[in-house]
């Protein structure tokens, strides 16, 4: 077990220095570097984050506070993110639905995988969200997602999809437990502010659980994350959430 943890050791100092490097080279003039070095440093960040979420859900779980693991998990991660990157977001809610409405089916357009930070800045307590069913299989995420209790969605199997959102609007109504959902279904990667077709799960778990839909919207943040031209720079990117519209 030492030396294994050791090793683990070994293993997690050299990409730390391998990142700094990196880090370094993107400072003096090459900026393939600089994304190299956020991408290394995005997934270092989400892997300690999801081991902190599975071990904090266990522990959450025992004291009876299971539904907010995602909320406390989706902070760590805000946070390391802004030390380890660079980039934020922030959150304007000026009408306060983010904190007062509950339960609800939270709505928000899908860019890149970066939008699992923008999780971390706006994500309220007491919500969920809604992933496919491999992610469950993911090492680390998907742990700390089955521990904290996600909506799993196999998009293959109808009546499997269908029994999820049923069970989900029971939760929903009885716990008073929100849920996030990305409509469009996939991330757009477009450089130019866009939506892609909705799908209706959001909208039919709306209806079946009888909850308000707050739309959460992202601005284009292409200028920071764009994969196409190797461009990852640290920065910060507005989050708006807007009115709330009933089924």
């Amino acid at each position: 077990m030492a030396s294994a943890l050791l090793y683990l050791e070994y293993i997690l100092g050299g990409v730390v220095a391998l990142t700094l490097v990196l880090y370094t080279m993107g400072a003096v003039g090459v900026p393939k570097a600089a994304f190299v070095a956020r991408v290394v440093a995005s997934y270092i960040s989400l892997i300690i984050c999801a081991l902190y979420g599975a071990i904090a859900s266990i522990f959450l779980r025992l004291a009876g506070h299971a539904q907010i693991a995602q909320w406390a998990t989706a902070r760590s991660f805000k946070y390391v993110m802004a030390a380890t990157t660079g980039v934020a977001f922030d959150v304007e809610d000026p009408k306060g639905h983010l904190k007062t409405v509950r339960p609800a089916v939270f709505v928000g357009n899908h860019q890149t995988e970066l939008d699992v930070l923008m999780l971390g800045a706006m994500f309220p307590k007491y919500c969920s969200v809604t992933a496919k069913s491999s992610l469950k299989h993911v090492p680390f995420l998907g742990w700390f997602m089955s521990l904290s209790g996600s909506i799993f969605i196999d998009r293959k199997n109808t009546k499997d999809a269908r029994e999820a959102m049923r069970g989900a609007s029971m939760e929903m109504q009885r716990k008073k437990q929100s849920v996030f959902m990305f409509p469009e279904g996939t991330r757009s990667y477009s450089k130019e502010p866009m939506l892609l077709p909705f799908k209706k799960g959001a909208f039919h778990l709306a209806v079946q659980a009888q909850v308000p839909i707050v739309p959460v919207v992202v601005a284009n943040y292409s200028h920071i994350l764009w994969i196409k031209d190797f461009v990852f720079k640290s920065g910060r990117i507005p989050v708006k959430s807007m009115y709330t519209a009933y089924p």
